[in-house]
């Protein structure tokens, strides 16, 4: 693509000289007659270099250099003056210019000064680029942020991963406690072995025990054969409890067992097995909380509660927006095939003034939907849908008929689809996570999952 090259000059005869001048050199241009303006033209597209002339109406060229960086910070900035005066040409560079040039100035000059500054941004994109890939290539790449929350969240995870013990990361929904784990488990001697995840709330009581620590044959109806459970199969590498606040009470006596002699029993056996397991355990609930309310044994609390990370909900780290933004719209651009060049300044104001009740993972929704509907190459506060009511706003199952009478369907049947309206509509607000589907239902996991069989509904293939 050509370069863009913003010209802010009051002389309307000189501006549109030097924009057919440059335009013939194969570049693209947009001009402003005052500095307020070109600030504004900056905010609302990109451009590569900035021409800014020092004498203009209200705002001076080199009083306006500070709010050019703000808003465009990747634009370079070339200062045009008419007087031959080092002073306001050398204040101009220490605000920031690229460089100056006194009227009236070569064409060719002007040229070369241009693809100067061309070059110096391919250079800078090849370096961020470059840090970007050999980021990459570690495993702490993936969680994105530079605030002190999460600065302090990184500390954490250097100085826990290589120990052998067992972790627990509480965080609200969508602050990424499964990437956490990942990562905990990547930079971990165990890495090379198998890291597996069960959600102890996304499978029902009855077949908890089974999963957990597997079965022997006949050991239940349904039984046919010999099942190895996740502890087997996590042996030599490391588990993922999530939901663990969500544990039935009557299992955790059997955790406690496997925590504390690295041993489990299949259903039906009687046979002790030996694994050698990393326990990480996750929950966006108050452990202690439960511990006092009798539904969480508190000898397991402090076993699982050895090393503490505390991950942030991002409205408490806020000023990671710019970069999870940014490394987001990247990761689109891959995924779909688009071209976004990143977010408006106005629209990362309107990001910041939101709470983000489902964090990033809500993020991420937020800007994949933007990017799919984005209108022009950034974007801006009208691109972007928040998509989020605090609780589900289902529509009705069908209206009620004229003069306030009974709907023209038996009872029950009404019940039932409204029921079901309800349960699909909180699915697809939280992305199918249906212990998150529960909360905003005000019903138990377990009690979702029933009425989920009962409506037939399968949450990975959620109608629109």
């Amino acid at each position: 693509m050509a370069a863009r090259i913003l010209i802010v000059d009051d002389d309307i005869a000189f501006q549109g000289m030097l924009r057919e001048a440059i335009e013939e050199k194969g570049f693209e241009t947009d001009c402003a007659g005052s500095a307020e303006e070109g600030i504004e033209r900056a905010g609302e597209g990109s451009y590569d270099v900035v021409l800014l002339d020092v004498r203009l109406p209200g705002m001076s060229g080199i009083e306006a250099i500070p709010g050019f960086r703000e808003i465009s910070p990747e634009s370079e900035i070339i200062v045009m003056t008419a007087y031959a005066e080092k002073d306001p040409a050398l204040e101009a560079i220490r605000r920031g210019a690229y460089d100056y040039f006194t009227k009236p100035f070569s064409l060719s000059e002007m040229e070369i000064v241009l693809r100067r500054a061309m070059e110096k941004q391919r250079l800078q994109r090849q370096v961020r680029s470059l840090r970007r890939t050999m980021g990459d290539s570690g495993p702490m790449a993936r969680l994105i942020g530079r605030s002190e929350p999460m600065l302090r969240v990184k500390e954490l995870i250097e100085r826990v991963a290589p120990l052998e013990t067992g972790v627990l990361i509480i965080g609200e929904t969508g602050t990424g406690k499964e990437l956490v784990t990942d990562t905990i488990h990547a930079l971990s001697s165990r890495a090379d072995k198998p890291l597996i995840k069960l959600n102890c709330a996304a499978i029902p009581e009855n077949l908890l025990e089974s999963e957990l620590f597997g079965h022997e044959k006949g050991a239940f109806t349904g039984a046919t054969s010999m099942k190895r459970g996740k502890f087997e199969l996590a042996s030599g590498g490391s588990i993922l409890l999530d939901e663990i606040g969500d544990m039935p009470l009557h299992l955790q006596p059997k955790l406690l067992r496997t925590v504390e002699q690295k041993q489990v029993e299949r259903v039906g056996g009687d046979k002790s097995i030996s694994c050698d397991v990393r326990i990480i355990a996750a929950t966006n609930i108050d452990l202690a909380q439960r511990v006092r309310e009798k539904a969480f044994r508190e000898d397991l609390y402090y076993r699982l509660n050895v090393a503490l990370i505390s991950l942030p909900p991002l409205r408490e780290r806020k000023d990671d927006l710019p970069i999870l933004s940014e490394a987001f719209v990247e990761r689109l651009n891959t995924k779909l095939g688009t071209r976004i060049k990143g977010v408006s300044p106005a629209a990362l104001k309107a990001m910041h003034a939101f709470d983000w009740p489902g964090n990033v993972r809500q993020l991420a929704n937020v800007l994949e939907r933007a990017v799919i509907f984005c209108r022009g190459e950034v974007i801006e506060p009208e691109d972007i849908d928040f998509g989020v009511s605090g609780t589900p706003q289902p529509h009705s199952p069908g209206p009620a008929p004229a003069g306030g009478g009974l709907p023209q369907v038996p009872l029950r049947q009404a019940v039932n689809e409204y029921e079901k309206t309800l349960i699909l509509t909180a699915l697809r607000q939280s992305d199918g996570i249906q212990t998150e589907a529960a909360r905003l239902l005000g019903i138990s996991p377990k009690n979702l999952w029933n009425k989920i069989q009962k409506h037939a509904i399968d949450p990975n293939e959620l109608p629109a």
